[in-house]
């Protein structure tokens, strides 16, 4: 099977954000605030090819033939802690949309994904399911959460990062080939700590201003 593509985001808004989020000198304030915002601009990319059906409706002037999204309503998924940090501003674009929670943490000296808690629909085989964490280094905690959802029966996933490094992108196609990523960057290398370079740090210390 052939990879699914990988969609680098470069609109300028998406584009300036990241560069106020990589700034050190940023608040945890801002740090969350602009998340939130390249969330909301983020969805609209990656919901840009959604199949849609024609339903009808009266406008105040007459009755009409419109388009609406079809299928069940979305399920959000966001890998804990960080991913939390798309969910307000996906939100608010799609106030319907289910939210599973995957709990993962990277283990300091394997750097591999392990399980603390998962909650999901039941009915993931219905919907299309974007799972959400703001960095894909080594790939592990995402090629985890997405084997979690697929156990669950999740067949139409997507996945949605800020960062992204190549081996992350590379481990996460060769697990998952059929997942599709969306990213606003892929940055140079990993370092010997698993992070990515230049980055931006720990997106979920830099969020909650933990250490």
């Amino acid at each position: 099977m052939a990879n699914a593509a990988v969609r680098v985001v470069d609109h300028p808004l998406v584009q300036h954000k990241l560069t106020l989020l990589r700034d050190r000198a940023r608040s945890t304030k801002g740090f969350r605030q602009i998340l939130n915002e390249i969330g909301m601009l983020l969805a609209y990319e990656v919901t840009r090819d959604l199949p849609l059906e024609t339903v009808a409706i009266e406008t105040p002037i007459q009755a009409m033939q419109a388009p609406q999204i079809a299928g069940k309503k979305l399920v959000l998924a966001p890998i804990l802690r960080a991913g939390t940090g798309f969910l307000d501003g996906m939100l608010s674009l799609m106030p319907s949309a289910r939210v599973a929670h995957i709990g993962l943490y990277r283990d300091p000296e394997s750097l591999e994904a392990v399980e603390y808690y998962f909650k999901a629909p039941s009915d993931l085989a219905d919907r299309t399911v974007l799972v959400l964490d703001p960095m894909l280094a080594t790939g592990n905690s995402a090629a985890a959460a997405i084997n979690l959802l697929k156990a669950r029966g999740a067949q139409d996933l997507r996945f949605v990062c800020l960062l992204a490094a190549p081996e992350g992108v590379a481990h996460l196609q060769a697990s998952h080939p059929d997942v599709p990523i969306w990213t606003a960057s892929i940055d140079s290398h990993l370092n010997d700590h698993g992070y990515i370079v230049p980055g931006l740090g720990d997106a979920g210390d830099r969020m909650y201003g933990t250490r």
